[in-house]
């Protein structure tokens, strides 16, 4: 993948704003000295935007602040380019940046394979309770008692959002011999023929499926899709994944169902207030978020902070793309990762 020799212009300063040590060596051996990037732990918001000044382009990762006040003062200091290390845009104003020439591109497609095979990790976990039997052998208590789980192999599994995640959880639940349900604005042919996917509607679907795993983006549309009125439309006991985006998902609903047994599993791997909190080290810390306190207190609760796309696969893939988009926006050409 290339954007032309980019290499000739090695002064386009790029600041990287939330650098996390797991990616940062993919990310200079991506770039190979063809950019200046500066490499800074704190994620952009108000305060930090003077770091950018004078850079023609910074980088943001998931939890970033790119609304619109804060793309003004970006603007203002001289950058033209913001390159995502996501496929989600929710945390960028679009329009604002539009209305400025700023150009935006983003990396829709890192590794499917990472965020499905660990919403399937999640679904296995709590299923079989591996957490709590990996805490109970090393206290030595070696009882099975309160550790049965469930046959996957004739399970109903719905995927909400059939894209390239939802294809590939698709394809390892159809090993797995699950029964497939699926909701999307568009039928795939090919997972109709080679897994037997059936493509239905919300309401059957959550009256059906043992289990719900999320693959859809943060639109308006899909804002707390799952409130209290979808949740009391599944089955009881039913387990709920969501490996996209937080604000799918009301919290608050979501604990009212899990006190009533209505939900019976939990995972997650985003949070809808997960800013300031995931990718950051807390353990000295008071927790202060009651929300994610209250649902870290259920034993059929497991979370993860955001690390579903985290492979080695998947990190060299985000840089690869990210360094591509440098390139392109150094070019001044439109290109396919452009928003």
């Amino acid at each position: 993948m290339g954007c032309g020799n980019a290499s000739k212009r090695r002064n386009m300063k790029t600041i990287i704003y939330s650098a996390h040590k797991f990616e940062k060596e993919f990310l200079v051996n991506a770039n190979a000295g063809k950019h200046e990037l500066e490499f800074f732990e704190i994620p952009l918001k108000m305060e930090t935007t003077q770091l950018a000044v004078a850079a023609r382009a910074v980088s943001i990762f998931v939890n970033d602040d790119a609304s619109e006040k804060i793309i003004e003062k970006l603007h203002a200091g001289g950058v033209e380019f913001i390159a995502l290390r996501s496929a989600g845009y929710n945390h960028v104003a679009l329009d604002k940046a539009k209305q400025l020439d700023i150009k935006v591109a983003r990396v829709p497609a890192y590794s499917p394979y990472a965020v499905a095979e660990h919403a399937v990790a999640l679904m296995m976990a709590l299923n079989r309770n591996l957490i709590r039997a990996n805490s109970r052998v090393h206290e030595l208590n070696f009882s099975l008692d309160g550790l049965t789980g469930f046959d996957m192999n004739g399970k109903t599994v719905g995927i909400i959002g059939i894209g390239q995640i939802g294809g590939v959880l698709a394809k390892i639940l159809n090993g797995f011999g699950c029964k497939i349900l699926a909701v999307d604005q568009i039928e795939n042919g090919e997972l109709i023929e080679k897994y037997g996917l059936v493509y239905t509607d919300y309401d059957t679907l959550y009256k059906e499926a043992d289990i719900i795993s999320l693959h859809v983006p943060l639109t308006k549309a899909t804002h707390y899709m799952i409130n209290q009125h979808t949740i009391n439309k599944m089955k009881r006991g039913v387990m709920l994944i969501n490996t996209s985006r937080g604000a799918l998902v009301n919290t608050k609903a979501v604990i009212a169902g899990l006190k009533t047994g209505q939900i019976g599993y939990l995972g997650l791997d985003v949070y809808e207030e997960e800013g300031g909190l995931f990718f950051e080290d807390h353990s000295g810390d008071i927790l202060q978020d009651d929300v994610i306190s209250r649902l870290l207190s259920f034993a059929n609760v497991l979370i993860t902070s955001h690390q579903a796309f985290l492979t080695n696969t998947a990190l060299q893939n985000i840089a690869e793309t990210t360094i591509y988009n440098l390139d392109c926006f150094e070019k001044q050409i439109e290109f396919k990762n452009q928003i």
